[in-house]
């Protein structure tokens, strides 16, 4: 039974890295939006038109880290569903060590 527990530390040391990744990707979505609102505020003080040659890597970039923020936050989240799968499967078929298992988790 003690391997058990083990095993449901191990997930639930997995699962604090998920949302470690899922903390990143908030912060990784957040930055682009930020240079954009940056970029619109100041938008008087220049021509479009003008540094068009700047704004158009700064807006591939952006989108770039849009895409990656998306994909980590949602692998984040699916990967923490998986484990609360195998948590919860752990527990409905160990009853015994159910009550300390909720102890753990919480």
């Amino acid at each position: 039974m003690h391997w058990r527990v083990s095993e449901v530390q191990l997930i639930l040391a997995e699962k604090r890295t998920a949302l470690s990744v899922l903390r990143i990707g908030i912060a990784v979505l957040a930055l682009p939006m930020s240079v954009t609102s940056f970029l619109i505020a100041t938008s008087k003080y220049y021509d479009v038109l003008h540094v068009l040659h700047f704004l158009i890597p700064l807006v591939s970039l952006n989108i770039a880290l849009l895409i990656f923020g998306f994909y980590l936050i949602v692998r984040s989240m699916l990967r923490m569903r998986g484990y609360e799968r195998h948590i919860h499967e752990i527990k409905v078929k160990y009853s015994v060590i159910g009550e300390f298992i909720d102890l753990m988790v919480s």
